[in-house]
């Protein structure tokens, strides 16, 4: 007599146009951010022509910061969130949590020299797995990251438990431009100008081009609002930034 049970198979998911493991993602993701460390903020500058500064700008003026409030920004990097944030409330606490420590460390050696480290913590840590209680931050954003996760819903779902209630969620990512000629366009500069870019500056060729296909392997706006909507946020809207090339996604904890 034979069994004929068989082990799961594993779970694929998206690197980049790639299809991999999902436990092999976290750490090719790792790897990427972990390359472009010290140039990852002139490379956001050089990339954007300097309008991420702007989409984050936007990003603050929709989120509104308030002293008093505690916000978790995931996926935070080098703190450009959370130094923001408290530029328009002093008075606010940031936790700035990163898979990859290097990016941190470039942060906090940011938060030394503009004496706001006792306004700042800097975590190592899991968007799907956070390392904190329930209902413990006002406030949650995620710039630029969330595409990079293994399991989007899974980090949404930790998003909305580590709000208190009356906490907002504000996700700004790449997205899709409404027009199929000015997409095209935008991929013809993606594809083509961004890769070299990042060879030029960084000497990482390959890890801009993933950025670049993780972008277009990220849903559409309606589609992740869905999912923000499946995760438990309600008031859920987005806008679109210079035309769709970034959006802003809003949700609150109920």
């Amino acid at each position: 007599m034979t069994d004929d049970t068989q082990a799961p198979a594993d779970t694929t998911t998206h690197f980049g146009f790639q299809t991999v493991d999902e436990k092999e993602k976290a750490g090719l993701v790792h790897g990427v951010f972990t390359n472009v460390a010290s140039k990852y903020d002139i490379m956001n500058d050089v990339m954007s022509v300097g309008i991420h500064r702007i989409w984050k700008d936007a990003l603050m003026d929709w989120l509104a910061p308030r002293d008093g409030q505690r916000l978790l920004d995931v996926a935070g990097g080098t703190g450009d969130v959370s130094f923001r944030f408290l530029d328009r409330a002093p008075g606010a606490h940031c936790t700035v949590l990163d898979m990859t420590e290097s990016m941190l460390i470039e942060g906090q050696k940011r938060a030394e020299a503009q004496r706001q480290s006792d306004k700042l913590d800097w975590i190592v840590g899991d968007a799907m797995a956070l390392p904190f209680d329930d209902n413990s931050f006002d406030r949650y954003t995620i710039s630029f990251g969330i595409r990079n996760v293994t399991r989007i819903p899974d980090a949404l779902s930790e998003a909305y438990r580590v709000l208190k209630p009356g906490g907002r969620l504000m996700v700004l990512e790449f997205s899709q431009l409404p027009n199929d000629g000015l997409q095209k366009l935008y991929d013809l500069y993606s594809f083509n100008v961004i890769p070299r870019m990042g060879r030029l500056i960084a000497n990482d060729r390959d890890s801009y081009q993933y950025l670049v296909e993780s972008i277009r392997k990220f849903p559409d706006q309606e589609t992740f609002a869905t999912m923000i909507r499946d995760a438990g946020f309600e008031q859920v809207t987005y806008r679109n930034l210079s035309m769709g090339i970034a959006a802003l996604h809003s949700g609150w904890k109920i």
